[in-house]
Parts: structure tokens; C-alpha cells; sequence
């Protein structure tokens, strides 16, 4: 038995290890899978690849060629997935958008509305949502609008033939920040050749940011929606309304109710006797003499 009790710790550390390396590079890989970095992350396995051959065959010229290259690779990693570690790590401090699930589904009903209006009569518009990274450093140009963003207000922004209407628009919480925008775009090569300027720049600017774009297509009117890098096409209204809820208010949900656990610790700790202080026999506590 006590034979059995050392295996077990022996071996427990590296099999935890294992594990988590092994479950925090699927995470990883799933991440980057679709953006502009998945062809690169081929090219380190196929080197890696080579590296195993080179140690496999003795090839000593060139595993000191390949362990040059991944000495220099690791600084290299960080200028190449820069839009992509930037999004990971905005995931892991990601903030609510809106103050109150109230809040946030009042400004999702308004992109609904406007949504929906100018897919009747096919007006093209793109609109992101802002989240915790700022758009102004991804964007070109843009306008200050600073508005309540109303149905009316954005249908009028992207309403052919306005001096504004050509480029996107920037939300932050429930007002217009910003109009006539130019959103990075994407730089895959495995999407289709029919897909517009306006879906392309919704999903460059999701693979570099973690702000949520909706699209209304100006030649069939109809609506999607890109976040993480993928875009979603032809989706209802109701389907976009899910969407959003699932992003927003939900995990607002879960926020809200982590700071009231919090609270409600803080609370119980404040609540609770505090120690007395020790007295001399005449019923003075110590120090006063």
C-alpha cells in the first residue's frame, strides 16, 4: 500500500502537467484557428516536424539552423499574434457593456430595430459594439458623432447618399461614438469570393478586437453578424437577438452575480463579533494606567 501511495506521488505532478499543457494548447489552437495567424502556427508545427527528423537522423546542420530559428521565433510569436493575444487576453478581463441587464437589452432592442428597418429597404450598414478594447486605435478616420443611438438616428447616419453614410459606425454603451469608419480588413484566403467590403471589415476588425459587428447587406438586405473572427450570415432578427443577449446580458448576469457573492462575504465578515479586549482585574482594559 504504501508502495502504491508513493507511485501515486511521484507521478501525480507531471500527469496535472501534462493535462493542463495539453488543454491549454487546444484552447490555444481553437483560439487562433480562422484568423490571420493560423498559417503561421502550420508553419511552426512543420518546423517542429523537421526538428524531430533532424534529431531523429543526426542532421546537425540543420538542427542548429532550426534551433536558431526558434531562439528568434519567440519575439517573432509576439509581433505576429499580437491582434490575436490582445483578443485572448481581453477575453480573460472581458467587462460587460452595458450597467444593467435592463440597460442592455434596451440598446440590443435598438440595433434590432435598426436592424430590421434598413434590411426591409436594403440600406447597407455596418455597426460595432464596442467591448474593453478601444476601436480608435484599429480604425481609420471616423467622425465624432457622440448621440443617443436611436433606430432613427442610425438609419439616418447610413442612408444612401449621406455625406457619412459610407463606412462604419462605433457604439459605446447607448450612444453613437463614431460614423463613417474604416474597418481593418481580413486577410484570409479561405472565404468566398462574392463576400462584400462590409463582411470582410466586420470580420478583420473581430479578429482584432473583441467588439461584436452587425451587417446589413446592401444587396439582399440581409443581416449577420461577426464576433471572435466568425461571421454568421442571413440570420433573423430573433437569431440576432439571441445572439446578442448571449453575449451581453447574460454574462452580465454571471458578473453581477460574482460581485453580489463578494458582497455578500464582505458583509458577513463585517458582521461578525469582533474579539474582545483584554482587561486588568479592576475591569480597565490594558493601557490605560
Amino acid at each position: 500500500m504504501n508502495e502504491y501511495l508513493a507511485y501515486i506521488q511521484q507521478w501525480w505532478r507531471p500527469v496535472v502537467e501534462i493535462a493542463i499543457l495539453t488543454i491549454a494548447i487546444y484552447y490555444i489552437l481553437i483560439f487562433v484557428r480562422g484568423t490571420r495567424g493560423w498559417p503561421v502556427v502550420i508553419g511552426f508545427v512543420v518546423m517542429l516536424g523537421l526538428s524531430f527528423v533532424s534529431d531523429l537522423l543526426k542532421l546537425e546542420v540543420l538542427a542548429l539552423f532550426l534551433q536558431t530559428f526558434f531562439a528568434a521565433s519567440a519575439f517573432a510569436a509576439l509581433v505576429i499574434f499580437q491582434p490575436e493575444l490582445r483578443r485572448m487576453l481581453a477575453e480573460l478581463g472581458n467587462l460587460p457593456l452595458f450597467n444593467t441587464a435592463r440597460e442592455q437589452r434596451e440598446n440590443i432592442e435598438v440595433i434590432i430595430q435598426s436592424m430590421e428597418r434598413m434590411s426591409e429597404v436594403r440600406i447597407g450598414a455596418i455597426i460595432a459594439i464596442q467591448q474593453t478594447i478601444q476601436l480608435q486605435d484599429v480604425v481609420e478616420s471616423g467622425i465624432i458623432v457622440d448621440c443617443e443611438a436611436t433606430p432613427e438616428m442610425l438609419e439616418t447616419i447610413f442612408f444612401p447618399n449621406n455625406a457619412i453614410h459610407d463606412g462604419g459606425v462605433i457604439m459605446i454603451g447607448d450612444r453613437i461614438a463614431f460614423a463613417a469608419c474604416i474597418f481593418p480588413l481580413t486577410q484570409r484566403q479561405d472565404l468566398a469570393k462574392s463576400l462584400g467590403t462590409r463582411h470582410r471589415a466586420a470580420i478583420g476588425l473581430t479578429e482584432e478586437t473583441d467588439a461584436v459587428v452587425v451587417i446589413v447587406s446592401e444587396e439582399t438586405g440581409g443581416m449577420s453578424y461577426a464576433y471572435k473572427g466568425h461571421l454568421v450570415r442571413n440570420v433573423t432578427a430573433e437569431e440576432l437577438r439571441a445572439f446578442l443577449t448571449s453575449v451581453f446580458v447574460r454574462r452580465s448576469k454571471r458578473s453581477v452575480r460574482f460581485r453580489e457573492w463578494i458582497r455578500s462575504k464582505l458583509q458577513s465578515r463585517a458582521r461578525e463579533p469582533q474579539p474582545a479586549m483584554p482587561t486588568t482585574p479592576l475591569g480597565e482594559p490594558h493601557g490605560n494606567k
